[in-house]
């Protein structure tokens, strides 16, 4: 009995929906890849025996490799996204304008990520692979750019929206616009904190500015928890 409670609890069905999403499935690697790597730089600059750090590296290695094989044409997603957005005339031309923008850099990032597979599993090293990488780093760069841009420009927009509101108001039609809109205002402040977070990523990366890995790690780590629990609450 007690073990039929748990197996057909709501809660491992809920768990069943999240880890049968690749999204979910990679979050998850993320989040371990990512605290992998502030671990090991914490060892490290703590003066731990490198036989302590090897598991942390190991992880954030292993772990990294098998998220680039599960994004394997996932640029085709993107590109597609884009081109749903530009057929979009009746969105507003700002957050038209920076989605394409967010879908094509991540396309193009997802692009050159997926050409350094058979480079980055050591199945065939390639010279060019280093390029490439970094190409993809400038793409994943301006995407999330374009994302905080929209972001900001959104966050802008609900604010003014929520000066003409109040929760006080008697008239029920808007109290329910006032809650719907503190949601909208609560997700965008999430995808800005995860995209600040990510920008550390290919910008240390490109040496555009100087970043530890603890720093990095860090801010991987927090991006991830916060798409862990976006798509968390997405499978509900």
């Amino acid at each position: 009995m007690v073990a039929d409670a748990l197996i057909y609890h709501p809660s491992v069905s809920h768990y069943l929906k999240f880890v049968a999403t690749t999204v979910g499935r990679d979050k998850v690697l993320r989040t371990l890849q990512y605290f992998s790597r502030f671990l090991a730089w914490y060892l490290y600059r703590t003066n731990r025996p490198a036989s302590t750090i090897a598991p942390f590296e190991a992880t954030k290695k292993t772990f990294g490799a098998t998220r680039k094989l599960m994004r394997v044409g996932k640029f085709v997603e993107h590109f597609r996204a884009a081109a749903v957005a530009s057929d979009a005339k009746s969105m507003d031309p700002v957050v038209r304008f920076t989605a394409i923008g967010r879908q094509l850099g991540y396309a193009f990032y997802m692009l050159c990520d997926n050409a350094c597979v058979l480079d980055a599993t050591a199945i065939r090293k390639s010279s060019f692979a280093p390029r490439l990488l970094r190409e993809g780093y400038r793409a994943w760069f301006a995407g999330i750019s374009f994302s905080i841009a929209s972001g900001l420009y959104s966050y802008y927009h609900l604010m003014q929206r929520a000066k003409t509101l109040t929760s006080s108001s008697s008239d029920p039609e808007k109290v329910v616009e006032t809650k719907k809109l503190q949601k909208e205002i609560n997700a965008v402040k999430v995808q800005l904190l995860s995209d600040v977070c990510d920008i550390t990523i290919p910008s240390s990366a490109l040496g555009w500015v100087e970043l530890d890995d603890g720093i990095v790690g860090l801010a991987g780590t927090t991006s991830s928890l916060l798409g862990v629990w976006g798509q968390w609450r997405k499978t509900a």
